[in-house]
């Protein structure tokens, strides 16, 4: 015989104080628990849809960022010459030379300076980036000292809005337009003119070259070309995957850091389901010895026990998952540790961290259930009956 899914609710609604407190404190550690993979896939996506699987980025050899490296003019000339390289519709090569560097800009509200990342950029950056748009103000003028904030950048630095200056490079730079990049860490950049910051950094090389082949498929053929050249000093990556590996330091301290947290508060949490489900077999004794009586097998006591268990983690984990949802609301700032620059981005929810987190509520209820339903099954039936 099974006992009625009915008889565990009806335990759990009568115990309404003590069923909330113990869901509460398993709601705390799935909050947690949710929250840190949301902010690693913030960090994931904001990167990885930076780049483009079309696009490469040529670095020199050995450099981990775009701020480590440096193409000479040499250099440039013979990677845009390659066969793989794009055409326009003009007969111009889909190519940016770019330069990266890396300025103190104090926050808005605060006095607190911190690195910002202004990127140098040939009349074809944003022709070879689809995904960035004006929405305010215009494209700044090559040859000029006019500059483009990237939406997060503007938001969140003094100077950095439209009409507003900065100071950089021994040189007054005007804002005239703000563009948005799709939450991808462009964003969080200033864009320019590559050569006039060149001039105003006295930089004789260039950080980068981008381009887009004119065949996705044709990148290892360009790769093992550009490697073999003894001319050449540099790699070449898709702009996704350079993006990508850009997240992975920062995005493995966030997840270990939080994984550790939510491992030692569901210690807790689990300690206190155990106690609340102990609690649950003492005072309702009598009741298991009756259900035995009744007919009712030890492992059927031992489902409704642990079912119970599961529900009372099931509670707790939708409204852990359910609060933790309202953080995709919010945008934090953090230092990349790799390019060094301030990244924005969001907490993500997506249904794979949704089903873990559901997971991980489950696997709390079960371990926390099990000795006290154990404890249950084992009960005699004339010990349990003295206790009515």
């Amino acid at each position: 015989m099974r006992i009625p899914f009915s008889y565990t609710f009806r335990n759990l609604w009568t115990r309404k104080l003590t069923t909330a407190l113990t869901a509460g404190g398993m709601a705390l550690v799935v909050f947690v628990f949710a929250t840190v993979l949301m902010l690693e896939e913030g960090l994931r996506k904001t990167l990885v849809e930076t780049g483009s699987h079309d696009n490469v980025v040529v670095i020199r050899r050995s450099s981990q960022t775009e701020v480590q490296s440096a193409i000479d003019r040499g250099q440039a000339a013979i990677i845009e010459s390659q066969p793989q390289v794009a055409l326009g519709a003009g007969g111009e090569r889909l190519v940016s030379r770019e330069t990266v560097v890396l300025v103190n800009l104090v926050k808005r509200g605060t006095e607190r300076p911190t690195n910002v990342l202004i990127r140098g950029v040939a009349p074809l950056g944003l022709t070879l980036r689809p995904q960035v748009r004006m929405i305010a103000g215009r494209a700044f003028r090559p040859g000029s000292s006019e500059i483009i904030a990237g939406r997060s950048a503007a938001e969140r630095f003094k100077g950095a809005g439209i009409g507003e200056t900065l100071w950089f490079g021994l040189r007054e730079w005007r804002v005239v337009g703000t563009f948005d990049a799709g939450n991808s860490g462009f964003d969080s950049e200033i864009w320019g003119d590559a050569v006039q910051l060149m001039q105003a950094f006295r930089r004789p090389v260039y950080s980068s070259l981008l381009f887009r082949l004119n065949d996705p498929e044709s990148f290892d053929q360009i790769r093992a070309q550009l490697e073999r050249d003894q001319r050449l000093t540099v790699e070449a990556k898709r702009e996704n995957v350079y993006y990508a590996e850009q997240s992975e330091l920062l995005a493995k301290f966030i997840r270990y850091l939080g994984l550790t947290l939510s491992v030692i508060f569901s210690v807790g949490a689990v300690i206190g389901a155990m106690i609340t489900m102990y609690a649950s077999v003492a005072n309702r004794t009598g009741e298991i010895g009756t259900l035995r009586a009744l007919g009712f097998r030890r492992r059927s006591i031992l489902a409704a026990f642990l079912t119970e268990a599961v529900l009372l983690a099931l509670v707790g984990g939708c409204a852990g998952l359910a609060a933790a949802s309202f953080m995709q609301m919010f945008t934090i700032s953090t230092m990349n540790w790799q390019s060094f620059s301030e990244l924005a981005f969001s907490f993500t929810l997506t249904p794979d961290i949704a089903a873990k987190t559901l997971l991980f509520s489950l696997a709390m209820g079960v371990v926390g259930g099990f000795l006290p339903a154990i404890r249950a099954a084992r009960l005699k039936i004339v010990d349990a009956l003295r206790a009515i």
